[in-house]
């Protein structure tokens, strides 16, 4: 207390009363930065959220800063939320422009599917002021996907035109074979047999084109599902097990990994299932296959390897390309229809991912699926965006 009067008493009374006013500011300024601001508490009209129930579009609800308030629940918009706000640049600027300027503007912006694989949105995005307490509605609409489908139908119709000629000759001749050998039983049972392998060719192949026809036409993150990955290998190997089976194959899958991912259950299945039947295809008998499943750096790895023949460096690269076979002459013989791996590429490049292969000759083959891991709490995403915008403040 000495110490403090005798520097008062040497600054004089006003200089004293400077420096108090000084260290009294510094404290307070102190405690402000230790005692977090109350966030502000956004409310949404009424009325606007009934009007956003009623519109064929996914839609965010911006407050300043591009705090997300309020969002739909489709699947395409998870790539522009991060930790309850908006992580997408073009979208930022655009939303930007609209609280600048106080009218609507509208943009197309590309965005990825996931932090993996070739898989875009072309989204066209319309914003405007809500006119209440600065928040901004964005609407959000795939407008690309008619344009994206009309060219996949163009290159799908020229591919299969040329594949489905194939079986339906070889029925022809048979047909023609079987007929002019009536009267020679054994030759009639070795026609028939063949028209048999071939009209399962066939068949398969009119399947594995309904398959993609259908893959082409949907969305899987619109309506998507938090799935676990362990349930859906385990499913797609019950269905490969009799086939594996028949050639003495084991299919050996120990993981009790319980990692999630948000997409369509059947799709993902399919695709799973399209990579272990084309392990079993393509190994010797007796032999085995191994998937795996782990997680790292933010997504879920699946692979399927075999101890087949591997694959020559040369069609690495066109492995995953519609109707393409490494060996025509085996493919003929598996069953195989082209159409398989290519399946499984469409699967995880529209799930935001993308599949890779290892391989060697005489060393086997190792396919790789990567999907998005999917980390939410539960199945709200407007919940999930609004505790990280809570814990962002």
């Amino acid at each position: 207390m000495a110490l403090r009067i005798g520097v008062m008493g040497g600054l004089g009374q006003e200089g004293g009363l400077h420096l108090v006013a000084s260290l009294y500011d510094r404290t307070v300024l102190r405690r402000r930065k230790t005692i977090a601001p109350e966030p502000p508490q956004w409310e949404i009209p009424d009325g606007l959220l009934e009007v956003l129930s009623l519109v064929d579009a996914e839609y965010l609800v911006l407050a300043p800063g591009e705090v997300v308030v309020k969002s739909s629940r489709g699947g395409s918009i998870l790539t522009l939320i991060k930790e309850g706000r908006l992580s997408s640049d073009p979208l930022i600027t655009l939303i930007r422009a609209v609280r600048r300027s106080g009218k609507y503007q509208e943009a197309t912006i590309e965005l990825p599917r996931g932090p993996v694989g070739e898989g875009t949105h072309d989204l066209l995005v319309r914003a405007t002021p809500s006119g209440h307490q600065g928040l901004v509605v964005a609407l959000i609409f795939d407008d690309s996907e008619l344009r994206r489908l009309d060219s996949i139908r163009r290159d799908f119709v020229a591919n299969i035109s040329h594949e489905l000629k194939t079986p339906i000759g070889a029925l022809s001749i048979l047909s023609e074979a079987v007929l002019g050998a009536s009267d020679d039983p054994e030759a009639v049972t070795k026609f028939s047999s063949r028209m048999l392998v071939e009209t399962k060719r066939l068949t398969d192949l009119v399947q594995e084109i309904i398959n993609l026809s259908r893959l082409q036409d949907e969305d899987p993150l619109k309506n998507a599902q938090v799935l676990n990955v362990s349930d859906i290998i385990n499913e797609a190997i019950d269905s490969s097990r009799l086939s594996a089976e028949s050639r003495d194959i084991t299919l050996v899958f120990g993981a009790a990994d319980k990692s999630e991912v948000l997409g369509d259950r059947a799709q993902i299945e399919m695709a799973v299932s399209n990579l272990i039947e084309n392990a079993i295809n393509y190994s010797p008998n007796g032999t085995q296959i191994g998937i795996g499943l782990n997680c790292d750096d933010g997504l879920v790895k699946i692979s399927v390897s075999d101890q087949g023949l591997g694959i020559a460096e040369k069609d690495l690269e066109r492995i995953f390309e519609r109707f393409y076979r490494v060996d025509p002459a085996r493919s003929r013989a598996t069953g195989g229809t082209g159409l398989g791996l290519s399946i499984v590429k469409h699967v995880v490049t529209n799930h935001g991912g993308d599949v890779s292969v290892w391989s060697a000759e005489g060393s086997g083959s190792t396919f790789t699926i990567r999907l998005p891991l999917y980390v939410g709490q539960g199945n709200s995403l407007d919940q999930a965006t609004h505790d990280a915008a809570e814990a962002n403040r």
